[in-house]
């Protein structure tokens, strides 16, 4: 039977491409000269440090210019809070999407049952298998999805006849 897998991931490789990238353009810019303005990427969290907000928003900014141009969506992205530490200087961690959540997953499969599509959509950890007879009601069922406002993006993979 015709299936595929709905998951959503981001290619760590990329990302860490992407922060190599942003901490050298951070240290050749000269309105990060003499800051502490900083990078870090330990597992799916990056820590932004700067001297000020401002700097921190610049950071963000490169970073998701970076990020999108290695083709990562931004919307995979979870800025947190910023934090003040010790004296002017501030931090923030940005949290990395990995897999779907299962709040995620269960509106997913109530989509994929509202539609009308003769297929059947189920929950297996942390991806969504949606599986039909024929193929074009799996790819009405792609379309469905990429059309839909999940708020984190998905991919779609092992795609099978």
């Amino acid at each position: 039977m015709p299936s595929f897998d709905v998951v959503s991931k981001v290619e760590t490789d990329e990302l860490t491409n992407a922060t190599d990238q942003v901490s050298r353009e951070i240290g050749t810019r000269y309105d990060f000269k003499g800051t502490s303005a900083s990078i870090e990427h330990l597992d799916d969290v990056l820590t932004l440090f700067a001297d000020s907000e401002f700097q921190l928003k610049q950071i963000q900014d490169i970073l998701y210019q970076r990020a999108a141009k290695r083709g990562i969506d931004v919307a995979s992205f979870d800025p947190q809070k910023i934090e003040a530490i010790g004296g002017d200087k501030a931090k923030q961690c940005i949290q990395v999407k990995q897999g779907i959540e299962k709040e995620l997953a269960k509106k997913i499969v109530r989509l994929i049952k509202d539609s009308g599509l003769k297929v059947q959509a189920a929950i297996q950890g942390e991806e969504v298998r949606i599986s039909g007879k024929k193929r074009d009601d799996l790819q009405a069922a792609i379309a469905l999805l990429r059309s839909a406002k999940l708020g984190q993006p998905v991919q779609f993979v092992n795609f099978r006849d």
